[in-house]
């Protein structure tokens, strides 16, 4: 669906930051109601995620996930996670061990109750010679493109094949050979037998079983067929016994289908319930689309931080209940609606502010020398580690002669407005003292290169006895204490909001060409040595930022996770 059939925008309403709070209701949570009401599965609620093994899990499947599972704890029932492998060409145990991982990272257990639609491969295939035999499937020798030529139009009824009334013998002769590999890739097709004028496409004798002579990654070669998704979707719920089987908006033209295959079987029957999947500026959730960002290299990988699989954002920093507040925030709807990625950048900002430790990091670093500072002395400054907690410790930070700021932290000929240090100006040391500049120090091509600055001694902790005040705070390392580390800035993958709006220009045309920076000579606080990939901080003034795998001992690598510049609270205000 185009941004332009989008029938909403989400609307500009700040999130609860405590994601302890009750579930709100939503039109699935009625129907749950309404059966439990009516005693339909006996007061079951048992929901399942199915991913296909196709790719990687990015932050449309987080909703579904927090979703299905949530429901499922809400009301005291139970979740399967169960992997749809029906089709061997495109599946890869990679993407099967990733999506394992993904569901655990954002809290929730299935127990035992891992499944693949493989397991049922042998019962769908007895459920399918059920259908021949009753003269509601029949084998199909049209190609590929016949059929979707006889399958006709949205304004056009489709037309029968001529192979369509063959005989229950014959189709059963010709479908147990399908099975035993007897015919080549594309020869013939096993159809439901429904409705070629149905006004539903999906109720046109829909393909139930192609063949495929490829190896499944937990099957083997033990099969040669394959069902369709539509196939074995409905009927693996039956078997596990799902009561809600809870889809995206693109399968409600598909639920009459999935309810003929049930009552046709005459098998136990879930209700399929289909909701808004969630579509996010300045971000592509197509997973073709995402494959070919990862294998025509306009990305390091699937977990590259700029990409928005699951994978990406753990990387990048984000926290699992940063997601689940944004999933619980944006709520279950049935109309599509666009979300403003400033609404996830707030929910993620929001978890950090709480739990991420405060620490100093100079990015790009402007050498400072305190020239009446002794030379070998070295004091060790008290400085908060988190004050959103209610019991924060502090920690040491080394103080000395010579320190780093950052560059945009001086201006030699101060803008209107420009409250930071400049020549002649007094500014606050964050947990330390008060400095003033008093000379430049350039190289031959007259860059900056070293300020030369005074401090005052009384002014210890930040504040001066005889009462002046400054108007700027600033960060800063000790330079012979701090340690050299490379941190990776990013910004929007796209450079628009809708990169597949325009359909005439590939949605590639709209890298942002900016959208990684790499600072390979950043300073670090030395509290932070020995920080391990997967932490995460705020580096004071300058965002909230996490360990990158690349670390070594000697060298950490950081990624910026968001800014502390608050988007979304920006946005509300234009708003009204």
């Amino acid at each position: 669906m185009t941004s332009q059939e989008h029938d909403t925008t989400y609307p500009l309403a700040a999130p609860e930051a405590n994601g302890d709070s009750a579930p709100r209701s939503n039109f699935i949570r009625e129907i749950i109601d309404e059966h439990n009401r009516s005693g339909r599965f006996g007061g079951r609620v048992h929901t399942r995620f199915p991913p296909e093994p196709n790719g990687y899990l990015h932050i449309g499947h987080a909703k579904s996930i927090c979703l299905n599972f949530g429901l499922a704890q809400d009301y005291g029932g139970k979740c399967n996670l169960r992997f749809d492998d029906t089709n061997p060409v495109k599946e890869e145990q990679e993407y099967i061990d990733s999506i394992i991982t993904d569901v655990r990272w954002l809290g929730f257990d299935w127990q035992d109750r891992l499944f693949y639609a493989s397991d049922y491969f042998g019962q769908l295939y007895e459920w399918a010679v059920k259908l021949v035999k009753d003269g509601k499937a029949y084998v199909d020798h049209l190609s590929a493109d016949e059929i979707r030529e006889y399958r006709g139009t949205l304004t056009q009824p489709g037309k029968e094949s001529p192979y369509r009334n063959r005989s229950v013998e014959e189709n059963l002769d010709l479908f147990e050979r399908m099975k035993n590999g007897e015919f080549p890739d594309g020869t013939c097709v096993l159809r439901a037998k429904i409705d070629m004028a149905s006004p539903n496409l999906n109720m046109r004798d829909p393909v139930l079983y192609r063949i495929l002579h490829a190896q499944h990654p937990r099957t083997g070669d033990a099969w040669c067929i394959y069902p369709m998704y539509d196939w074995a979707h409905g009927q693996s719920d039956s078997i596990e016994g799902i009561t809600h089987s809870i889809c995206t908006l693109e399968f409600e033209d598909h639920r009459p289908l999935y309810e003929w295959f049930i009552q046709n079987l005459g098998i136990y029957a879930p209700q399929q319930i289909e909701f808004a999947r969630l579509n996010l500026t300045y971000t592509v959730l197509s997973k073709r689309k995402l494959i070919q960002l990862v294998r025509e290299g306009y990305v390091r990988g699937w977990d590259d931080p700029r990409m928005p699989t699951i994978s990406g954002i753990r990387r990048r920093g984000y926290t699992p209940e940063g997601i689940r507040l944004f999933a619980d925030t944006i709520g279950v709807a049935k109309a599509n609606s666009t979300v403003d990625l400033a609404l996830l950048e707030y929910c993620i900002r929001q978890d950090l502010n709480k739990r991420a430790l405060r620490k100093m990091a100079v990015l790009r670093p402007l050498k400072v020398v305190l020239t009446n500072y002794p030379e070998d002395q070295v004091e060790e400054l008290e400085a908060v580690n988190n004050p959103e907690d209610p019991d924060a410790s502090t920690r040491k930070v080394p103080f000395s002669r010579v320190l780093y700021i950052e560059q945009d932290d001086f201006m030699e000929n101060p803008a209107p407005k420009y409250y930071r240090l400049s020549p002649g100006r007094e500014v606050r040391l964050r947990y330390g003292y008060f400095i003033k500049c008093v000379d430049v120090v350039k190289d031959a091509q007259g860059q900056i290169v070293e300020l030369h600055c005074t401090y005052d001694p009384e002014t210890r902790g930040g504040t001066a006895p005889d009462g002046r005040k400054v108007k700027a705070t600033i960060h800063w390392v000790s330079a012979g204490h701090a340690q050299e580390a490379e941190v990776r800035l990013y910004e929007n993958l796209f450079t628009v909001p809708d990169p597949g709006a325009d359909e005439t220009r590939p949605f590639t045309d709209f890298i942002n060409p900016d959208s990684l920076d790499v600072l390979a000579t950043c300073r670090i606080e030395p509290s932070l040595a020995g920080a391990k990939p997967g932490e995460r901080f705020q580096f004071e003034r300058l965002g909230y930022f996490a360990v990158d795998p690349d670390s070594t001992e000697d060298r950490l690598v950081f990624n910026r996770t968001v800014t502390l510049k608050d988007e979304w609270a920006k946005l509300q205000k234009q708003q009204g």
